[in-house]
């Protein structure tokens, strides 16, 4: 599959409803979606056949297009009833069965030790009242994948992402830097949309 088939096919995911800023929910962009999966998957070999988990499903935009690519399973996790909601609506429009989804809280999550070959994710980037959360997921998301992690976290944060990579004696690589159109999505937002620099990261467990 061509990359602007997989950005114009996850065009069609329905989004929040009514995102809840506490959860820090942003959607993810087809376009951001469909490069991070087309590079994971035509670069890495890392989705077909392969059992992926997507931590902080939200909507299921990158659940939906592993399973778009022929991912063995995907399952989607997240904390929010109202997003899982949608991302069941979404996942019967597309007719999908390799696609599951569990609601839990991820920073507590312990059942999936090495369970996955892949986990790939957009965690909350840790503002407003969340410090830290990108880290909970990271090592989270490290404890349940057997060969490799994909995630988006700030720029600005990546020093210290290497400092706990190498900590957790993970091997680390910046895949691209990409900009993160983020709309405003809440009341306390005063433009319409903000660029944050973000990296694409892959993370090689050894």
């Amino acid at each position: 599959m061509k990359l602007k088939e997989l950005q114009s096919c996850l065009q069609q995911v329905d989004v929040f409803e009514e995102p809840k800023v506490l959860l820090e929910q942003y959607p993810t962009s087809a376009h951001i979606a469909a490069c991070m999966l087309y590079t994971i998957h035509n670069t890495f070999d890392d989705i077909e056949n392969k059992l992926v988990a997507d931590l902080g499903c939200g909507c299921g935009v990158l659940s939906i297009g592993s399973a778009v690519l022929n991912a063995g399973l995907c399952v989607g996790f997240d904390i929010d009833q109202d997003a899982l909601d949608i991302f069941r609506r979404n996942s019967e429009e597309f007719e999908l069965t390799n696609i599951d989804m569990v609601q839990c809280d991820i920073c507590s999550l312990r059942a999936f030790q090495k369970k996955f070959d892949t986990v790939i994710m957009n965690p909350p980037f840790g503002t407003k009242h969340n410090k830290g959360i990108d880290m909970q997921f990271l090592k989270t998301a490290l404890s349940m994948a057997r060969s490799s992690v994909y995630s988006l976290h700030k720029t600005s944060t990546r020093e210290h992402i290497q400092k706990k990579a190498n900590d957790w004696k993970v091997k680390m690589d910046v895949i691209a830097e990409l900009r993160y159109d983020l709309p405003a999505s809440y009341k306390f937002h005063k433009k319409k949309s903000v660029d944050v620099e973000v990296d694409f990261i892959r993370f090689c467990i050894t």
